[in-house]
Order: structure tokens, then C-alpha cells, then sequence
């Protein structure tokens, strides 16, 4: 049989190898997000909750900065410093039911897309995550069904530097040299990645992986205590 007979037969089975992959992958994540749209049905109101007041208590701890710096402006050697103007809000209009509850829909629609726990049970938020919250708040507070509908579609279609795609996406982009090979690694890792995922882990490790709805509650409820706590004052 030729080199190049043995090369094309090498790359087929390169290839099969590369399409047995990208399955295992795609039903995996396809589990996993299953398995997070599932989580979300159960804890969606904590979960918004949880963000709310977390973004409140960055307010506060907000004004009380500003608070500290008015402070300071009346000591004699406080030195101006030129910052951002901050432009007044509009005041919120009353708009018909049907558009009401059309910005809830998308409102907790969007929130539960990029909050910062996004399950992990992890203390501390991304600055990204916190920032799209925080103007996703603000938006359906005060401005238009039309402003909330373009927001929404600015998160849904990955505009925002964070990562709301699958473990696909983080596949780079190989040179043509042996580009099968690499092309394989790549899924491998990602298939790696997919498994590490600790929903992931949690659908194939626990016994009943519902139960981790209720360790979830337990989380949610001892973080909105906290945070009630924190907020109180701005309450």
C-alpha cells in the first residue's frame, strides 16, 4: 500500500476519531445545560433575589464612599479630582401590563443568564457579571420595554466578555500543520473541561443529583441572610 494510500487512511480515522469527539462533547454540555435550566426552575427567585441585594449592598458601600469623600472635601488639604458626572435617572413611566410583564420575562430571563454564582457556590463575583447586573437592574427599573429588549439581546448574543458559550468555544484556532492532530487535542480538553464542570460532576457523582437543589437553597437562603444584613439601612 502507497504513503499516501496509508496517510488518507491515517486522516479518515482522524477525522471518524474528531466526529466521535465533538459528540461526546455536545452531549455532555447538552446534559449539563439540562441540567442547569432544571437548577434554575427551582431556585430562579432566590437566585434573582440573591443578585438584587448583592447589587444593592455594592451601592451602599458606594455611597458610603462618597459619603467618606464629602468628608474629606472639608479638610483644608483635600485637592479636587476630576471624575465622572453622574446623570440623574429618569423618573420610572407606568407602561401597560402586557409590556410589564414582558421586561420581567426578559429581565429574569437575562439575570439568570449572567449572574455571578452561576452555581458554583462561589463567595466572590466577577466585576463583568456584577457590572451587567447591576445596569440589567437599572434598565428594568427605570427605562423602556425597547431598552430592556436591546440589553438582552446584547447578552444573548455573547457582546458582553463573558463566557456564556459551551466548552467548545474555548478551542482555539490551529495552523494547518496537522491540523487533524490538533483539532482532536483541542476536543479532548474540551471534553475534559466539560466533565470538570461541577454541574456536570454533580449530575454523573451524586446518587440523586436533586439533592443538590436543597444544598443550593441552603446557600441561596444563608447569602440573602447576609445580605439583608448588609443592606438593612438601605432597605
Amino acid at each position: 500500500m502507497s504513503e499516501k494510500r496509508l496517510l488518507s487512511l491515517d486522516q479518515k480515522k482522524q477525522e471518524e476519531e474528531i466526529q466521535i469527539l465533538k459528540q461526546q462533547l455536545e452531549a455532555i454540555e447538552k446534559a449539563t445545560r439540562a441540567f442547569e435550566a432544571l437548577l434554575s426552575s427551582h431556585l430562579s427567585d432566590l437566585i434573582v433575589e440573591a443578585q438584587e441585594l448583592f447589587t444593592l449592598y455594592k451601592e451602599i458601600k458606594k455611597a458610603k464612599k462618597e459619603k467618606r469623600l464629602e468628608q474629606k472635601k472639608r479638610g483644608k488639604n483635600y485637592t479636587e479630582h476630576v471624575g465622572l458626572k453622574v446623570i440623574p435617572k429618569e423618573e420610572k413611566k407606568d407602561i401597560p401590563p402586557e409590556q410589564q410583564k414582558e421586561k420581567k420575562r426578559l429581565y429574569r430571563e437575562a439575570m439568570l443568564h449572567v449572574h455571578p454564582d452561576k452555581f458554583h457556590m462561589k463567595e466572590n463575583e466577577t466585576d463583568i457579571a456584577t457590572e451587567l447586573t447591576t445596569r440589567l437592574i437599572e434598565i428594568y427599573k427605570t427605562e423602556s420595554l425597547e431598552k430592556l429588549q436591546a440589553f438582552h439581546a446584547h447578552i444573548f448574543t455573547g457582546n458582553t466578555q463573558i463566557i456564556l458559550g459551551d466548552a467548545a468555544g474555548k478551542i482555539k484556532v490551529f495552523s494547518k500543520d496537522n491540523y487533524l492532530q490538533q483539532e482532536k487535542e483541542a476536543l479532548e480538553k474540551a471534553i475534559d473541561l466539560a466533565k470538570n464542570n461541577h454541574l456536570h460532576k454533580v449530575l454523573t457523582e451524586y446518587e440523586n443529583p436533586l439533592t443538590f437543589v436543597d444544598e443550593l437553597k441552603e446557600y441561596y437562603e444563608e447569602r440573602i441572610s447576609r445580605l439583608k444584613k448588609r443592606t438593612r439601612k438601605g432597605l
